[in-house]
């Protein structure tokens, strides 16, 4: 695993958000930290995607910073994160988020990671049990070889992110969303998505990474309270791999959302309503 430097390169703050930068092996990792709260931080790891946490939760942090801080960061591969560019693994991006809650000073964090993100969060929870107080996995996996639709359509994916950029958005896009909601949002709302995740070295890197996912023998490490969130229209990461995490991880709790992957969009207030439930139990 990669080794961290406990000492953030630089840190800035604007009236609501702090950034750091962290040095993890040959990365510097870039984070930010907003909100406040007496409770512990919550950590959001992206999903596969140079855009990073921007992306991902730019849209969404804001609903869980009212009263607790909250913690975004961009692993190697996101365009705000610079290393070498070599091979990923998820151990490598684990220690980046670990990194990230100690130079923060943030543990014990609630950690939520999102599809990439979530192999990568199960990994710190069984590798550093004592920086997670509540495990969070959103659309996630365990094993890429046991699924051979993820296996091909992340190999789908390298193909057209080499040859077919255009038509690597469209895949992107159908997968990512479910039929109802790329009707509902009609041509021009589908065709403004296409973009949101072009196939960038750092993305590629990503999809690499995706390919090779195993962490089955971590598993039984977890012992922070878990939500597994599975998504039942979800055509990248379909909803049997999140029912299968959720059997290996022990005591874990399961919640299904009627909606395709990127659930945050599809289905804000309902995932909203999810996550905020299991961190802040009832009587809590």
């Amino acid at each position: 695993m990669a080794t961290a430097t406990a000492t953030a390169v630089t840190t800035s703050t604007t009236s609501t958000t702090t950034s750091g930068i962290v040095a993890v092996g040959d990365a510097l990792v870039r984070y930010d930290v907003d909100g406040s709260g007496d409770g512990p931080a919550l950590l959001l790891v992206h999903g596969t995607g140079s855009g990073g946490a921007v992306v991902n939760w730019g849209g969404i942090a804001p609903r869980f910073a009212a009263g607790r801080t909250v913690i975004t960061l961009d692993l190697s591969g996101a365009d705000r994160t610079v290393d070498d560019g070599g091979p990923l693994t998820v151990e490598s991006l684990a220690a980046q988020v670990i990194a990230v809650i100690e130079d923060a000073g943030a543990g014990p964090v609630d950690l939520l990671g999102f599809s990439m993100g979530s192999p990568v969060s199960a990994a710190v929870a069984a590798l550093r049990p004592d920086l997670v107080h509540r495990l969070v996995l959103v659309a996630g996996w365990a094993y890429t070889g046991g699924d051979e639709y993820l296996r091909n359509l992340f190999t789908l994916w390298q193909r057209l992110g080499e040859f077919d950029p255009a038509g690597f958005g469209r895949s992107v896009t159908m997968t990512g969303f479910s039929r109802g909601f790329l009707n509902s949002v009609g041509r021009e709302g589908v065709e403004a998505l296409i973009p949101n995740m072009p196939p960038t070295p750092g993305t590629l890197r990503h999809v690499a990474l995706d390919l090779e996912v195993d962490i089955r023998a971590l598993l039984p490490r977890i012992t922070a309270p878990t939500l597994v969130v599975g998504c039942a229209q979800d055509a990248t990461v379909p909803v049997e791999n999140s029912r299968e995490l959720h059997a290996a991880i022990g005591g874990s709790t399961y919640a299904e959302i009627d909606a395709g992957h990127v659930v945050f969009f599809e289905k804000e207030d309902e995932f909203v309503e999810t996550v905020t439930d299991f961190l802040v139990p009832v009587g809590a």
